[in-house]
């Protein structure tokens, strides 16, 4: 209500439309945002010194890479609607799990469980999403109840017992983030959506998803940059020696803050997208700090090579991962 007080030619194209002006004008903040900080860069890599300084800027510029392919690839799936979303989400679970599975080599026994996998419970679930939330009840428990029962049922037929516990958990692990996890972050497109006082939400659900997408991966940016600043104590150095307290404090205000400033292309008031940029930001290092757990104990570097001279696609949606099902719960029960 006060948004189109104040902005009233941002008001949406039409009632119950999956996206609005609002989604439109977050795109375009974020598109700006994107080509100041690429200039930037390439300032200081004219200017860049020798030594530590030189391999920040490197590593800047390539996390800039990743994001403009990454909005790229989001705004060609947007053109397709609702379908397009969904299908995009589906392909990046797909090759998301297929990076978490690569990093434990598979025993023979473990083939035709995978095929279920990747072919059967895959796409289930994302069919089951885009069929709309009133398949709620059947794609909130396919994966974590039946799957999690299928996967250790099936690899017990194939009759290969070594390491059996270690693979099924690791099948029934990468299957639960990459995939059932990462599927509510399109799920929040089929919200109805409103806001806090119950008045009817008229914008588009596509801007809650930017929304989520953008303070998720802002709230990995902030803590490493606050690590950096004012980090002192790490969380746990034999895990990962970057990730800090001051620094996670750090990234809870400054991702709650931009959150808030963003409140207008949510149903949330200002304080309410904020503590939700809070709690993004927490999820988000909860999902970097299990993701670097699990490629100590592999003895992996990244994921994969998504961009040459950076991690691979699981390391940049961790935070997504970990992120998307508790956001999307909070709205669910809060605002519809």
């Amino acid at each position: 209500m006060y948004f189109e007080t104040f902005c009233p030619v941002l008001t949406p194209l039409a009632e119950g439309q999956w996206h609005s002006l609002r989604t439109y004008v977050l795109l375009a903040v974020i598109l700006i945002a994107l080509s100041i900080a690429s200039v930037v860069g390439v300032v200081l890599k004219r200017r860049e010194k020798v030594g530590i300084e030189s391999a920040l800027i490197n590593r800047f510029n390539h996390k800039l890479r990743v994001w403009w392919m990454m909005v790229a690839i989001f705004a060609f799936g947007f053109l397709f609607h609702r379908i397009g979303i969904v299908v995009l989400f589906g392909l990046v679970s797909f090759w998301a799990l297929r990076e978490f599975i690569t990093m434990t080599p598979t025993r023979r026994g473990d083939h035709r469980t995978l095929f279920w996998v990747f072919f059967i419970f895959t796409p289930l679930q994302y069919l089951l999403i885009g069929l709309g939330s009133e398949y709620y009840d059947y794609y909130s428990i396919v994966i974590p109840v039946y799957a999690s029962l299928f996967v250790p049922a099936r690899a017990a037929f194939a009759g290969d017992y070594k390491r059996f516990l270690e693979r099924s958990a690791k099948i029934q692990f990468g299957l639960l983030i990459c995939v059932y996890s990462l599927s509510y972050a399109p799920a929040i497109l089929d919200l109805k959506l409103v806001q806090t006082d119950g008045e009817p939400w008229d914008g588009g659900t596509a801007s809650v998803l930017v929304f989520l997408i953008l303070i998720a991966q802002l709230a990995s940016v902030f803590e490493r940059a606050w690590g950096k600043l004012a980090g002192r104590h790490v969380i746990a150095e034999r895990i990962n020696a970057s990730r800090t307290w001051e620094g996670l404090l750090g990234s809870m205000v400054t991702t709650g803050f931009i959150a808030a400033t963003l409140w207008w292309s949510t149903p949330f008031h200002w304080w309410e997208a904020g503590m939700l940029g809070a709690v993004v930001t927490v999820m988000a290092c909860g999902g970097t700090m299990t993701m670097s757990a699990i490629k100590r104990d592999r003895g992996v570097t990244d994921t994969g090579t998504l961009v040459q001279g950076h991690a691979g696609l699981l390391d940049q949606i961790d935070s997504i991962c970990f992120a998307a099902p508790v956001f999307y719960h909070f709205t669910r029960f809060f605002w519809v």
